[in-house]
């Protein structure tokens, strides 16, 4: 079991706050991810919560005890670096046991631990290799089985695939997922990849510049971003902006402009609060790829600039009338090419709408 709760945590270098009074309470058995561009602080996060770094201000309790000055071999959690930091002169198996080897374990016991998480990890065939044998997948496999062995109640993982090819990557963020399920404990995973995030969290944990910007599920941060920041970092391609002025607001949509000769109308949900949107308010509207599609006669035109075909989809980089890039998702057949001048249209009842201060107003999403 491990439960982790962070109080008002916060770490500071010098003068530089690096983490900012972060509140976080991640149950025990959850797969959270900690998500960011670089220097947001989630690897100074991970690192205090594994004990690797001073907490300057605020408190962490692990199981409901206090653990600012536990040692981190004493908190149970096993940390699994972006580094294999494997010994080249020892086999697979050795690497495996040395810790467990150093802490007076006995031999027959170690060797269980280690066939074990082998079996776990399909190692078994590989146990007498030395690292220099392995591909960087089977690499990163045995310095998870160095902390399997251990037994820990929580792993915490450090960009642990940021070394691996694109495709070992996707092989192994099915292995992390299916080897949390089979050991059910708690895993926090630090990433800079939203993919990454998206396709195995429980939970994420966005951070942006020491502080979290918010906590959810991989689909709600998806269809209902906090803010701007969110709604931009979540999502691949990434959502579209649209700077824009309402110019009416009636009890069931609201007129858009999004330059001096394009508006737009946009429904809004019956249970908006009121003064949320009123007539003059510079607002911006968020609409993913997939909420726009190619049409005879829509109210955004544009040329295509850039054509991606990715088999099953085809993404088409569009520069509208008024300077703004638009990216449509399209399906795979679409005859859409680099030069083409093309309209848009909005499917009805998606997209999202933030407030100048780049908080969100309203998400809307089809019943």
């Amino acid at each position: 079991m491990a439960r982790l709760e962070l109080r008002k945590v916060g770490k500071t270098f010098n003068n530089f706050e690096a983490v900012k009074s972060v509140d976080l309470t991640i149950e025990d058995r959850e797969f959270v991810v900690f998500v960011g561009p670089s220097g947001c602080g989630k690897t100074t996060l991970l690192r205090m919560i594994a004990g690797l770094e001073d907490i300057t201000s605020g408190d962490l309790y692990i199981d409901g005890e206090r653990a600012n000055a536990v040692p981190p071999d004493k908190r149970g959690l096993a940390m699994v670096f972006q580094s294999y930091a494997l010994y080249p002169h020892m086999t697979v198996a050795r690497n495996m046991g040395f810790a467990l080897k150093m802490a007076g374990v006995p031999k027959a016991e170690v060797e269980e631990k280690v066939r074990a998480a082998a079996r776990i990890l399909q190692l078994e065939p590989l146990l007498d290799r030395r690292p220099r044998m392995l591909s960087g997948g089977q690499r990163q496999r045995v310095a998870i089985g160095r902390a399997i062995v251990r037994n820990p109640k929580g792993f915490l993982f450090d960009e642990p695939l940021s070394n691996l090819d694109a495709a070992l990557r996707v092989q192994m963020r099915i292995e992390l997922v299916k080897l949390h399920q089979d050991l059910a404990v708690t895993m926090i995973y630090v990433t800079h990849d939203q993919v990454e995030a998206m396709t195995m969290a429980d939970r994420i944990v966005v951070l942006n510049q020491g502080h979290i910007e918010q906590v959810g599920t991989p689909l709600e941060l998806y269809h209902q971003p906090a803010n701007l920041f969110v709604a931009g970092f979540i999502g691949s391609p990434k959502m579209n902006f649209f700077p824009s002025r309402a110019v009416a607001v009636g009890r069931g949509d609201a007129t858009l402009e999004l330059s001096p000769n394009h508006a737009l109308s946009f429904p809004v949900p019956s249970g908006m609060s009121p003064g949320a949107l009123a007539p003059g308010a510079s607002v911006t509207l968020g609409l993913r790829p997939e909420h726009l599609f190619l049409a005879n006669d829509g109210p955004l035109s544009g040329q295509v600039d850039v054509v991606e075909h990715l088999g099953v989809e085809t993404l088409a980089y569009i520069k509208a009338v008024n300077g703004e890039m638009i990216t449509v998702r399209a399906d795979d057949l679409s005859p859409v090419a680099a030069g083409d001048r093309v309209s848009i249209a909005l499917h009805p009842g998606r997209g999202s709408l933030f407030d100048a201060g780049g908080k969100a107003i309203f998400h809307l999403s089809p019943a």
